[in-house]
């Protein structure tokens, strides 16, 4: 009867500290893709009202991408302008990226795709 509720115990403890593990692996990546989301959604704002070029608003995202731990390339972002002059077009950001997982016995990647769009109300 002890040698049960002992080993009920231990695998109890196996299952918690296992999904404890898992948790500290998988949310990350969830909560800076989140973070990121927010990020690209001010930016596209933003750019909506100023005069700045596609590449200077890439190089922007690509900066907040590495302030939370994303790694992208100029490739991986991807921005549209259209229309003329300051705050009456139109800007959508793009960007799509993997993240790499790492769990006991198993390897896998998350894949996140972050975009927004933002008219300007001229």
């Amino acid at each position: 009867m002890f040698l049960m509720a002992t080993l009920k115990l231990v695998f109890a403890l196996a299952v918690f500290g296992l999904v404890i593990l898992v948790g500290i692996k998988v949310v990350p990546p969830y909560f800076s893709n989140y973070e990121f989301q927010d990020a690209v959604k001010t930016e596209a704002l933003q750019s909506t009202y100023t005069a700045r070029s596609e590449e200077d608003i890439r190089t922007a995202i690509i900066k907040q991408a590495h302030s939370y731990d994303i790694e992208l390339t100029d490739k991986q972002v991807h921005v549209t302008r259209s229309g003329s002059g300051i705050g009456n077009g139109a800007i959508a950001i793009e960007c799509d990226y993997s993240v790499p997982l790492e769990l006991p016995g198993y390897s896998t990647s998350v894949d996140f795709h972050v975009s927004s769009k933002n008219r300007g109300i001229y």
